[in-house]
Formats: structure tokens, C-alpha cells, sequence
């Protein structure tokens, strides 16, 4: 792009659907539609945190140097505004998610967590005839 766009929070909470997805990482926004697929983490990731400052997120998970080089194809500006206050407006077409990107997301654990609660749950009942 040869000039760069300078995007508002409230630009950014309507690019949160899945064909037109949107984030805002280090003040710079990219337009990541198009890596919904391939992302690794999965496409949930990203749609968590469309149409808002995913900074934090993007640095706590540790991206490799080859991760920030090959994103810079996706930077369509920046967004000099503050984070916006209150929750993200994040609007979800409906989508047929592939459960084991789900899964990667989180190494497993946002699954693992309700089932051992269940598993706790039922061995009660069955130990103690509840």
C-alpha cells in the first residue's frame, strides 16, 4: 500500500467478520481475512480479537521472526486511537469452525478443562450414588 489508511476503533468494530477481519497489532492494522485458514492457532484466535488492539495477545503467545515478517503482507495501515473502552463489538457470520484448529489454539486445554469437570462430576455420582 502506498499510502497508509489511518483507522478508528470504530472503523475496525465493523471489519470483524470473517471476510473482512481486521486487527490491530502495535499500532499497525492488518487485514487478515485471507490467513483465517492458515493461521495456526486456528481461526478462532483471530476472530477473538477482530476489530480490537490484539497486541497483547500477539506478544504473550511468543511469534516467531518469520510469524512477524510474513504478516507484514497483510498491514493495510495504522490506528493511532487509545483502545477503545468496554468490550469489543465482534460480529461472527456464521461459520463452520474445524475443531482441530480449536483445539491448537489452545494446546488442548479449552477442551480439556469441561472434560475433566464432567469426568469429576459423573465419578462422584457413581462413588457416591448422588
Amino acid at each position: 500500500m502506498s499510502e497508509d489508511k489511518d483507522f478508528t476503533f470504530e472503523e475496525l468494530s465493523k471489519l470483524s467478520t470473517p471476510s473482512n477481519l481486521h486487527l490491530v497489532i502495535s499500532g499497525k492494522v492488518y487485514a487478515v481475512a485471507k490467513f483465517l485458514e492458515e493461521h495456526p492457532g486456528g481461526d478462532e484466535v483471530l476472530l477473538t480479537e477482530a476489530g480490537k488492539d490484539a497486541t497483547e495477545s500477539f506478544e504473550d503467545v511468543g511469534h516467531s521472526e518469520e510469524a512477524r515478517t510474513l504478516m507484514e503482507q497483510f498491514y493495510v495501515g495504522t490506528c493511532k486511537q487509545g483502545a477503545p473502552k468496554g468490550p469489543p463489538i465482534i460480529k461472527k457470520a456464521a461459520q463452520q469452525a474445524n475443531p482441530s484448529n480449536s483445539d491448537q489454539q489452545s494446546g488442548g486445554w479449552g477442551f480439556m478443562v469441561p472434560l475433566a469437570i464432567l469426568a469429576a462430576y459423573l465419578s462422584y455420582r457413581f462413588y457416591f450414588g448422588a
